[in-house]
Formats: structure tokens, C-alpha cells, sequence
């Protein structure tokens, strides 16, 4: 019979209250480069740590996930903050067919359990959490993506004020696609790069715009560049919540990242919060800054490079 070794993990749970090998695989979507937990083989897992997601769908979809991968009576730890599921992971795991003993520090809660030889609800959880092609929105689309189940008003103010766009540009943070159809709408738009830190993001945004002038990329944008130089064209509706928190840092790294790519005279095309402190680094990196709208609590910039 053969031995299995590997361990896999889920996100990047506090290591002083779930201590993964650094061997482990990651698996999470949010995580440029990590391998696809959906394609894991059923039962070749030794073991799975696993931060699980705060939004209850994705949540399950993720434990169904790390329990179908593992091999029976293989050790799973799970935990989230109180606050983000945690205080319902204990009862969904026991959904499934898992005995679970539960402790709390650190405000979470965490929980430990093995693959039971017999999984109960596991189908009826993945159906639930999978792709989908929702007819309220007309896309693909899937639960844990930004906006997954509803308009982002942000989004639907930037596509009203957009002008029509031309040359090469790049959608950064590009969600399941809903800007770069309008950007791709303008028969003058020679290729436009959609990226986004979030895998099923960028795999719904690939059914969603079927145009050839469009590439696909998985890569967090904070972090490189992602190759992109001498663009005449920047899209984009940065976050500006990370692990629930919210982080200013994450919009003014955007800003920094889409002035690196845009060639001189440029356009940065920019929504936000109205109340994100985003016009100073805007004004030290662009030669120009227009506010060209504000509506319902956020902000429209034009910003020529």
C-alpha cells in the first residue's frame, strides 16, 4: 500500500495556532502559484491545515474540498476568527461526518478532526461552491470572488464614465470581468491585459470576455509588475480591504504599480471610496489628476502619466 506524505494548506493560518510543515502544499486561490485543491486527487492528502474562508458558501466548498482530498483518518485543522465563521466551523464539519474536538485562542476558533471512512453532504456543498453562470448578471461567476453575486456600484459608475479607450492597456484587479467588457467595447483597444490576485477570479473573467485582444493573468499586482511597460492605458478598481481589514496601502500600491506601467502621457483611469486618501499619491505620480465624477460614496480620476 502506498505511503502518503503530503500535506496540504489552505490560506496562511497564525503559525503559534495551526503549525503547517514548510513542505506543505498551498492551495489557496488567493495565492499566485498555488496548486488547484479542485483537482486534487481524492484521498492522496496526508494531512490539510486550512484557514477557512469567512463567506459560508465558500466556506464549505473549501472544507469539502480539503476533507475529499485527504485520506481516511487523515488529520484535519481547521480555523477562522470567531467573527468570520469561526464559531460555525465546528457544526459544519460535523455536517460532514467529522467528530470534532474545538479550543479558542487568539480570538479563533479551531478545530481539529479526521477524514471519517464515510463523508456525508460533501456533493451537495462542492455543487454549491462551484463556478456558475449567474442569469441576474449574465456571467460566470463564483462564491469567495469579489462581488460574486451582485453589481459592484463602483465598477458600474467607472464603466458610465469610461471614454472610449485605444492602444494597449491593463485592467489591474480585474474581477470576473466586467470592466474589461466595457474597455474591450471600443473597437480602438489593440490588447488588454486582465489581472487579478484571485484564481477563480481571473478563470470566470477568461469565460467572460471572449475576445481575442484579451490575456489573462494570476499574479498579485502589489507585488510585481507583472511585465507590464509602456502601457497607454490603465483600468482599475482597487481593493482596499485585506482579511477583512481595511488597508490604504493596497489602493496607493495600485496607484504606484499602474504608473510604472503607463508610458508618458499615459491615462490611469481610477475609481474609489470617496473617503480613501488616494489624491496625494496620485499628484506624486501623475502630471495630471481630474476628479470626472462622484456618486454614491465614490470617486472617478482620470490621471495622464
Amino acid at each position: 500500500m502506498q505511503h502518503i506524505t503530503l500535506t496540504g494548506l489552505y490560506g496562511t493560518p497564525p503559525a503559534e495556532l495551526a503549525a503547517a510543515p514548510e513542505a506543505a502544499i498551498q492551495f489557496s486561490p488567493l495565492i499566485p502559484g498555488s496548486g488547484r485543491l479542485e483537482e486534487q486527487a481524492e484521498g492522496s492528502l496526508a494531512e490539510m491545515h486550512v484557514l477557512a474562508p469567512p463567506g459560508t458558501v465558500e466556506r464549505r466548498y473549501a472544507m469539502a474540498l480539503a476533507l475529499r482530498a485527504l485520506a481516511p483518518g487523515g488529520p484535519l485543522t481547521a480555523l477562522a476568527p470567531k467573527d468570520k465563521g469561526g464559531s460555525r466551523l465546528a457544526k459544519e464539519l460535523k455536517g460532514f461526518g467529522c467528530a470534532v474536538s474545538e479550543t479558542s485562542r487568539r480570538h479563533h476558533r479551531i478545530c481539529a478532526c479526521e477524514r471519517p471512512s464515510r463523508l456525508s453532504g460533501i456533493d451537495e456543498a462542492l455543487a454549491e461552491g462551484a463556478p456558475r453562470l449567474d442569469e441576474a448578471l449574465g456571467l460566470w461567476t463564483q462564491p469567495g470572488v469579489f462581488s460574486w453575486n451582485r453589481p459592484d456600484p463602483g465598477s458600474a459608475l467607472l464603466a458610465q464614465n469610461l471614454p472610449a479607450l485605444s492602444g494597449r492597456g491593463a485592467d489591474l484587479g480585474c474581477g470576473i470581468g466586467t470592466l474589461a467588457r466595457t474597455i474591450l467595447a471600443s473597437p480602438r483597444v489593440e490588447s488588454l491585459m486582465l489581472i487579478d490576485i484571485d484564481r477563480r477570479a481571473v478563470e470566470m473573467a477568461g469565460r467572460n470576455v471572449a475576445d481575442s485582444r484579451a490575456a489573462f493573468r494570476w499574479a498579485d499586482i502589489r507585488s510585481s509588475g507583472a511585465g507590464l511597460a509602456g502601457l497607454d492605458f490603465v483600468v482599475m478598481n482597487p481593493p482596499f480591504h485585506d482579511g477583512g481589514a481595511e488597508d490604504q496601502s493596497l489602493g496607493q500600491s495600485f496607484i504606484r504599480r499602474a504608473a510604472e506601467a503607463l508610458r508618458p502621457g499615459g491615462i490611469c483611469w481610477l475609481v474609489a471610496n470617496r473617503h480613501l486618501p488616494y489624491e496625494a499619491v496620485l499628484k506624486s505620480l501623475f502630471r495630471r489628476v481630474t476628479a470626472r465624477a462622484e456618486a454614491a460614496g465614490y470617486k472617478i480620476y482620470e490621471a495622464m502619466k
